[in-house]
């Protein structure tokens, strides 16, 4: 499975202009995001290590899962964190005609209500770009510094705990997962980042 752990300059000239690559690093703060979710052992294990830590994140959430699980979207509300609209089956945006990626959206909106957007797979064109600004002008449509690969089943929990340990560092996006199939790298993963981030003193924020 390819993909880009780390997004440098180069890849993000790839995609359309202006969206959110890098988080305010101005306190000096890493953000932790969490993608797919909400479930309700995994999304509920997250919450309760980022509790824990003392810790914040964002959860770009799915409109279907969202349905199922209302609860635990309260939950992620009630406890400080901040949430964002994932579509609402996890579209590939390059596979799905601009009418449809929108209606798809607007599902998920209906249900989520977040000016953030994270599309999944971070594919989107610049036509699903448009019309969800012009839906939205207020969207905030974020990407990722960092990708730790807790989704590839042929990385361990370690070797995305040492990717995501390398990408520390003021303003960085981290992407994680709170799904089933990525759960066993990131029940390994998380404990021991949040562990780090907290001897360290490393601040973390929502978007």
């Amino acid at each position: 499975m390819f993909y880009v752990t780390s997004t440098p300059f180069w890849v993000r000239m790839l995609f359309p202009s202006g969206l959110t690559w890098q988080g305010s690093d101005t306190e000096g703060a890493v953000y932790l995001t969490f993608d797919d979710g909400p479930h309700p052992e995994i999304t509920a294990f997250v919450l309760d290590q980022l509790k824990q830590a003392g810790a914040v994140g964002t959860f770009f959430c799915i409109g279907e899962n969202v349905k199922r699980y209302p609860n635990i979207l309260g939950r992620i509300k009630s406890e400080g964190h901040q949430i964002g609209n994932h579509t609402y089956n996890h579209l590939n945006g390059w596979n799905t005609s601009t009418e449809n990626y929108l209606q798809n959206y607007e599902m998920a909106d209906r249900l989520i209500g977040s000016s953030l957007f994270r599309p999944p797979f971070g594919k989107i064109t610049k036509k699903q770009v448009v019309a969800l600004r012009n839906h939205n002008p207020d969207i905030n449509i974020v990407m990722w510094g960092a990708v730790t690969g807790d989704f590839d089943v042929s990385n361990s929990g370690e070797c995305c705990t040492n990717i995501a340990l390398q990408h520390l560092k003021p303003g960085k996006i981290i992407v994680m997962h709170d799904s089933e199939k990525a759960f066993p790298r990131l029940k390994v993963m998380l404990p021991a980042v949040l562990d780090y981030i907290k001897k360290e003193g490393i601040l973390t924020a929502c978007l």
